[in-house]
């Protein structure tokens, strides 16, 4: 695609492809991979599908279900560095000041995610609680004490040094849909979340009544 120069940069109408098929696959990635696992994760939670899968071990199951979601992402993210690619660079977006900002967001986004997970473990991080499998206490320490969504904040965050990296106006587009997807994702996860370890504190003041 030809793009229209204007004082140096690429005219509005030039910003994001949006005939590129790689964009379209990217953002149906994106869109798939929590409606997946929130499906998967309630289905296991009323029916308990994977841990019958697995001859009863719920974490078996949970394991089973943390390399199918590491798996998509790794898919996803490989959509999306393709989808950059097929899209035009913004000159602005280009400068070195930008490439610093971008690796700050980068390298922020992987520590929100990389500390969470540790904090919260295998199990902690990939929908235990669907499986039975509670903590004993809710996390309040770092990352949890910055965010109470660090691996959707630390996520969002990569992508978007990601895309100012590689100058393209398409990836922040990207990144705003990512934001909005997660957020989507929140409303369903965190009440339901709630409400399992609610249950499970309603059930224990039965027992001790």
């Amino acid at each position: 695609m030809t793009q229209i120069k204007v004082w140096g940069k690429t005219a509005p109408q030039d910003l994001v492809d949006f005939s590129q098929t790689s964009l379209l696959v990217s953002l149906g990635s994106i869109a798939f991979n929590p409606v997946f696992w929130n499906i998967i994760a309630r289905q296991e939670y009323h029916n308990k599908v994977l841990t019958k899968v697995f001859g009863g071990n719920s974490r078996y199951g949970c394991y089973f279900l943390a390399v199918v979601i590491f798996s998509i992402g790794i898919i996803r993210d490989y959509f999306y560095e393709q989808a950059l690619r097929d899209q035009p660079a913004l000159d602005v977006l280009l400068d070195p000041t930008v490439k610093y900002l971008a690796g700050g967001f980068f390298l922020v986004g992987n520590v929100l995610v990389i500390t969470s997970m540790y904090a919260l473990g295998v199990t902690g991080t990939y929908l235990g609680d669907y499986f039975g499998i509670l903590m004993d206490h809710r996390v309040t320490s770092f990352p949890f004490n910055v965010t109470d969504s660090p691996m959707y904040t630390g996520s969002t965050l990569s992508f978007l040094g990601t895309a100012l990296w590689f100058g393209k106006p398409a990836g922040l587009f990207i990144s705003a849909f990512v934001y909005i997807m997660y957020q989507i994702a929140l409303t369903f996860e965190d009440p339901f979340t709630a409400e399992i370890y609610a249950k499970r504190e309603r059930e224990r003041a039965k027992k001790r009544g």
